[in-house]
């Protein structure tokens, strides 16, 4: 059988010198690996990079559970994201914690819808964005059926509760301004990925979020 979908990219996994396994999240499928024939190097650099929301044909097998890939287009640009470092080292860690906490076969249209939104919101900010990974935390949260009421995320944000709830209480343009260190964003950051990890059952050990605390100290 062969469906169009979109999805987004989480992770890569090479098989072969010109074929790949794409870690995906849609809305058909939800989390899904989709095998790839035929990548040309340009492809691999303009197409398969962190939270890339891709169109293609996918071909469904019963026996396997990878299904294939076919005639992959982008959806959306995203240049806002690939031209600026910082915007990319924030998609690379949200593909990281969605590869890391999301299960394969776990479907739901609304974390896709959210995830998608979040990032086409990450692409067009032009600054005021070091906040963007704590707002996309929450939002996460909020899409895995979670309340992230201050009461709630308190044993887990130690002496930053307060913060937190001015975070949730403001609007996301009030929110992006909130002026914190890099220590103090990188501890919020790994409290917030506790949250999930206890209510998830699942570890999350994000190594890109060592790289968001060099960029934005």
């Amino acid at each position: 059988m062969l469906n169009s979908s979109e999805f987004i990219l989480l992770h890569t996994t090479r098989f072969g010198e010109k074929s790949m396994v794409l870690h995906t999240l849609s809305k058909e499928y939800g989390r899904k690996g989709l095998f790839v024939r035929n990548i040309s190097h340009r492809s691999v650099s303009s197409m398969f990079f962190p939270l890339a929301v891709i169109e293609a044909d996918i071909m469904e097998t019963s026996k396997s559970r990878l299904f294939t890939a076919r005639n992959l287009a982008l959806s959306h640009p995203l240049s806002g994201i690939r031209n600026n470092i910082r915007k990319s080292a924030i998609s690379m860690f949200i593909s990281e914690v969605l590869y890391r906490v999301i299960r394969e076969g776990f479907a739901d249209r609304a974390l896709y819808e959210m995830c998608e939104k979040d990032i086409l919101l990450l692409d067009a900010l032009e600054d005021d964005f070091s906040n963007f990974h704590l707002y996309f935390l929450l939002d996460f949260i909020i899409a895995l059926g979670f309340s992230p009421e201050p009461q709630d995320l308190e044993p887990f944000m130690g002496g930053h509760s307060a913060l937190v709830s001015e975070f949730i209480g403001k609007p996301f343009s009030e929110a992006m301004l909130i002026p914190m260190s890099g220590e103090l964003r990188n501890d919020m950051a790994e409290r917030l990925l506790k949250y999930i990890e206890f209510h998830t059952e699942s570890a999350v050990n994000v190594n890109s979020l060592k790289v968001l605390h060099e960029l934005f100290r």
